[in-house]
């Protein structure tokens, strides 16, 4: 039996714009900022020659039926078989699932990149990530997610594309920063993009929000513009809104994840201590994350 490990961080999407012109899926994508973070998705594969080709996926230990990105995924590889395997498949994902830290896309990239390795397949990481790509595309479980997690970082992904065809830029240092959420529940990424209403709203301002991060990104100006696109597409649920008062009244700026029913918030250590101690006070229970800066690598 062969192996091979890789690890996809989480991202946290402040806003985003919904590109979806054209036939050719690589071009599909978002354009947006977001941030991404030391928790994400551990993917283990493991291959074994069998007489027939068959698959299992597990998530956090658990055999699934209907992990469809992966099993996507699993789809394009296929045709790169001279012979059957059974493909065992192991995601430990240590973040919230179905609430917009990027998961399936980030389920769907350390997959492709570990099945290109223990098939010995010697793809370029670009095209094992453009994989990725499109089967999240094709499934409606993201945009951008698959882009923004192969170099990790905190920036604005201001072309959209697949990995390799869009283009963004990265704040250079984020070693001071601290990424604080709190979850409260999940908001499903395939319907909320079925609502018409709702992606005009979000192409209506995450397009001219994008613009103004590109000409000048700081954490203060993403916290700024992500808020008030949250207030814009209005998705917020009483408990987010409710964080977000309190927190206003210390001047500790919070948005929502997108899609998730998560509050979240980029600071400076000092900033991020005071947030910790309000929060702790109000009986919440944050998490406290480092922006990932290595992106999607093998272990």
């Amino acid at each position: 039996m062969r192996e091979a490990e890789a690890f996809a961080p989480g991202h946290l999407t402040g806003l985003f714009q919904i590109c979806t012109m054209g036939d050719d899926p690589l071009y599909w994508g978002a354009r947006g900022s977001g941030v991404s973070i030391t928790r994400g998705v551990h993917t283990l594969v493991e291959v074994e020659s069998s007489n027939r080709m068959c698959e299992e996926i597990y998530i956090n230990d658990e055999l699934m039926i209907d992990a469809y990105v992966s099993e996507t995924v699993l789809s394009k590889y296929k045709p790169y078989l001279s012979e059957p395997f059974k493909i065992t498949v192991h995601h430990s994902i240590d973040t919230p699932i179905t609430a917009g830290f990027g998961s399936s896309g980030g389920g769907a990239l350390s997959l492709s990149l570990a099945l290109n390795e223990v098939l010995e397949l010697g793809l370029d990481p670009i095209d094992a990530a453009q994989i990725a790509h499109i089967a999240e595309i094709e499934c409606k479980t993201g945009l951008g997610s698959v882009f923004a997690a192969v170099d990790g970082g905190f920036g604005v992904l201001y072309e959209p594309g697949a990995p390799g065809i869009g283009k963004s830029k990265l704040l250079e240092d984020t070693s001071d920063l601290v990424v604080i959420y709190i979850y409260y529940g999940q908001i499903h990424t395939k319907k909320a993009l079925s609502d018409q209403g709702l992606v005009n709203k979000i192409n209506l301002f995450g397009g001219k929000y994008v613009d103004e991060l590109y000409k000048e990104l700081t954490p203060e100006r993403f916290m700024y513009f992500s808020r008030r696109f949250t207030e814009h597409i209005g998705l917020a649920t009483k408990r987010i809104n409710g964080l977000f008062r309190e927190m206003d009244q210390h001047n500790l700026t919070f948005t929502m994840a997108n899609f998730g029913e998560v509050a979240f918030t980029v600071q400076y250590e000092e900033k991020a201590e005071e947030a910790l101690r309000l929060l702790t006070g109000l009986g919440e229970d944050p998490v406290v994350c480092s922006v990932d800066e290595r992106g999607t690598a093998l272990l």
